[in-house]
């Protein structure tokens, strides 16, 4: 009992000392005119500036034997499955295990020398929100170290596995 009023009260803490409830998830817009607590409530001396939205997963453009692909800022290579003609992801269960989904929380970023236009998110069964790219759910392998490219034109899961060009189309065979 003493563990649930310690997680409980550090949980309020938090939510309280991060924002709480003016952190509206991206897409909610926030409630328009002023509050009751906001009327009651003495002017700040800072600064006062509009939320952004959180930045999301980034995408960067880097070096590999089959030219510049696309891989995440951390240096995870990634991929897009042929079996997938639109941006709706059909890799789930042991796909996902083996392929687990770009996925981001914010805005996806492109790094230079990708086209910001290309980039954009789509949602997934469970509620999460997968990056896309081309028009392309994006995936990593996810037995592959930092910069490593293993699985570019292999068949596993029902299709065929590519990295991701910056146009957005798979890199040719090797």
């Amino acid at each position: 009992m003493l563990i649930r009023l310690a997680v409980a009260t550090l949980g309020l803490t938090l939510l309280v000392s991060c924002g709480g409830a003016e952190d509206a998830p991206a897409g909610d817009a926030p409630a328009d005119g002023p509050t009751e607590t906001d009327s009651a409530t003495e002017p700040s001396e800072e600064p006062t500036e509009e939320p952004h939205a959180a930045a999301g997963t980034s995408v960067v453009l880097h070096d590999s034997q089959f030219g510049p692909m696309l891989f995440d800022e951390s240096g995870q290579a990634i991929y897009l499955f042929d079996v997938e003609t639109t941006s709706e992801p059909e890799c789930y269960d042991a796909c996902a295990e083996a392929w687990p989904p770009v996925l981001t929380e914010g805005e996806p970023v492109a790094g230079r020398g990708l086209k910001p236009g290309l980039l954009g998110t789509t949602k997934r069964t469970d509620g999460t929100v997968q990056v896309t790219y081309g028009g392309h759910p994006l995936y990593f392998y996810a037995h592959e170290g930092k910069h490593e490219v293993l699985c570019h034109d292999v068949f596993l899961n029902g299709g065929n596995w590519y990295v991701v060009q910056a146009d957005g189309s798979a890199a040719p065979p090797g």
